[in-house]
């Protein structure tokens, strides 16, 4: 299995035995005693950690990575007025011993506005042709490009992100004021029933690396089986077909609601929670490994923290429609969506309107994932040779 694809699958175990164990450990010996073994776990994480340590390896900084992104914009400014060669291979190169550890990148012809940054200046213009600030290698300037080209697919993201938001909220919201009784002497606390969510997304990651991925490589005859981009989108759509599943159970609940003790069993909720599991396989792991690998080598960690964003900012978009949507739902003096009671919330219509938002973005996110090119390395040759690319 790939990096993210184990890490993402230890991380569910994770919360797997969170959800469970230690919630259950907590309703039934208290917080306190729950809390002393979740510490002793941690100080044996940690200690594994460092016993690990001369093991790791480290990457020396080398500079700012954000300072070859503004050097390429100014010099494209700067050189604006100059027309771009007939030929690419006169746009200017460094050799590869004189690249470092940084991977050379092959020429693309999006945003050609930026390669006018890599136009080598008539000799006798001065010092100041050559500087960094007026003249940018091919390399920098497609590392340029990559990032743009990453900001539209970061904002197509954020709906994704208000739909994974609901896992953790209102989907367990919904099970606690639903029947949790598994026979006779057992009922699960409301938060256990995210584990349907983690059982899901472990399922589908292994499923999808051993299974899929090798019949995808022999039918398309591609490395991965499918884009990054294409996994995103499939995740996109079954988290569409989550939130759907989700209003027509909470229709149903609300139908059947206001009996001293719920009648709506939480087994219902087993679609929606196995929907975004599957959701999350696809479009979460698939973002870790776009934002890892496609942005420049010198800002990958950035690259973890573009993908973290996604959940943040979308959570923080998700409280923004709920404000928005108690605000207009409840003009005129109509009850709102959202009250304390969950039966008087109209729950079913809010995630009718989450997934109509995130319907029509997969249709905007799939134009731009067509439109997008992915980092194509140079593989052998010297600049200005023949070179071979790779993506």
């Amino acid at each position: 299995m790939s990096f993210f694809n184990w890490w993402n699958c230890a991380l569910c175990s994770g919360v797997l035995l969170g959800v469970t164990a230690v919630v259950y450990a907590q309703d039934r010996a208290g917080w306190g005693a729950a809390t002393v073994a979740l510490a002793a776990v941690m100080a044996a994480s940690l200690a594994v950690f460092l016993a690990g340590r001369r093991y790791y390896r480290y990457r020396v900084p080398e500079g700012s990575p954000l300072t070859p992104l503004l050097q390429v914009l100014v010099a494209a400014f700067r050189n604006r007025r100059l027309p771009l060669p007939d030929d690419d291979a006169e746009l200017y190169e460094v050799r590869r011993p004189q690249s470092g550890k940084r991977r050379l990148l092959c020429h693309t012809y999006q945003l050609r506005f930026l390669d006018k940054a890599a136009i080598v200046v008539e000799p006798g213009a001065g010092e100041d042709a050559c500087g960094p600030w007026r003249l940018a290698t091919v390399t920098q300037v497609e590392e340029t490009k990559l990032v743009l080209a990453m900001v539209p697919i970061w904002v197509c993201t954020l709906p994704f992100g208000m739909a994974v938001a609901q896992v953790s909220t209102f989907f367990i919201k919904q099970s606690s004021v639903m029947d949790r009784r598994l026979g006779p002497h057992f009922e699960p606390p409301p938060a256990s029933v995210f584990a349907l969510s983690a059982v899901a997304m472990i399922g589908t990651v292994a499923a999808y690396d051993k299974a899929l991925v090798p019949y995808l490589r022999r039918a398309t005859g591609g490395e991965r089986g499918i884009s990054i981009l294409g996994r995103v989108g499939i995740g996109m759509a079954f988290a569409i077909a989550g939130l759907g599943v989700a209003a027509a159970v909470e229709r149903r609940r609300l139908l059947s609601a206001g009996a001293a003790r719920p009648s709506t069993s939480v087994l219902w909720l087993v679609p929606q929670f196995a929907l975004m599991g599957v959701a999350d396989g696809f479009a979460l792991v698939g973002l870790q490994e776009y934002f890892y690998e496609q942005v420049p080598d010198g800002m990958r960690s950035l690259g973890i923290g573009l993908y973290l964003s996604v959940i943040g900012a979308g959570s923080f978009l998700s409280s923004l429609v709920i404000t928005a949507a108690d605000r207009a739902s409840s003009r005129g003096g109509r009850a709102g969506w959202f009250a304390k009671d969950l039966n008087r919330s109209r729950l079913d219509l809010f995630y009718w309107l989450l997934a109509c938002i995130s319907a029509v973005n997969l249709a905007f996110y799939a134009l731009v994932a067509t439109k997008c090119s992915y980092k194509q390395t140079v593989r052998a040759g010297r600049v200005g040779d023949e070179v071979e690319c790779a993506a």
